[in-house]
């Protein structure tokens, strides 16, 4: 069984008005075959704690720990936190013209798994994970996200998910701009990825809807940049119904909370 650890994480990022903290102690730990949704108001830190442990070099970590079978991340770049089992898929994922869809993904499984797949198995992958996510085959050969909707980028996320098979995925707002239709099959996507490899999900999330899908094992409501409550799938129904601001900093509401 895989393990993630977040340890009293406190990381910053720089602004106009000088270096400003929002992790301010966070911990966390998941386990492989879990589910745990973390949901908070706006600005509380919930991206960042994804970046972070992604390696985005905007965020700066101050101090505490992130360990993934008790290998430090955070003393990792960020392919070799990809190599050690993490993967984030993006709340924006950006585009990256004259690379496609095909050499990407194949570029990227040879990078984790330390060597190429076979030619045949793998086009018999990809197009099995295309076919699942209804995506258009001739996606595969046009730029890696160049032009494509929101909800297509959303699933091409989910398709580097299902073929990367990673330990823990960090899935950052993937319900953010998805219809009706494109959330279930994102969500479909997801449940069978965990099914077929047992990963660990830490699902970011404003809503509940994504959790009619993707059921959570596990609810956290993140304010302020730490963990400030836990409880049972429950939680996010209690939260849809008396919202955040019993969280929110004396002062301050949802709607005004800084990023």
């Amino acid at each position: 069984m895989a393990t993630l650890e977040i340890k009293d994480l406190y990381a910053s990022v720089e602004t106009k008005e000088g270096r400003k903290q929002i992790l301010k102690g966070a911990s966390l730990t998941v386990n492989s075959g879990e589910t745990h949704a973390i949901m908070g108001p706006n600005g509380s830190g919930k991206s960042t704690l994804a970046y972070t442990l992604a390696g985005h070099p905007k965020y700066i970590v101050d101090s505490g720990q992130a360990l993934l079978d008790g290998q430090d991340l955070l003393k990792m770049t960020a392919d070799e936190r990809a190599h050690a089992g993490l993967f984030l898929a993006m709340q924006y994922p950006v585009e990256v013209p004259g690379v496609s869809m095909t050499n990407f993904l194949r570029t990227a499984k040879t990078e984790i798994d330390g060597k190429a797949p076979a030619i045949r198995a793998w086009s018999k992958e990809l197009n099995g994970a295309m076919k699942r996510l209804r995506m258009d085959p001739k996606f595969a050969s046009r730029s890696v996200n160049e032009g494509f909707s929101g909800g297509e980028k959303k699933r091409a996320e989910v398709l580097q998910l299902e073929l990367l098979k990673p330990k823990f995925a960090v899935l950052d707002e993937t319900d953010s701009g998805l219809d009706v239709d494109a959330l279930r099959i994102v969500s479909e996507g997801v449940n069978r990825a965990k099914d077929n490899t047992g990963l660990g999900i830490l699902m970011v999330t404003h809503y509940t809807r994504i959790l009619r899908y993707i059921k959570p094992d596990i609810v956290h409501v993140f304010a302020n940049g730490r963990f400030v409550k836990t409880g049972g799938p429950e939680l996010a129904d209690e939260l849809e119904e008396s919202g955040y601001d019993q969280y929110l900093p004396e002062g301050s509401d949802s709607e005004s909370a800084l990023a």
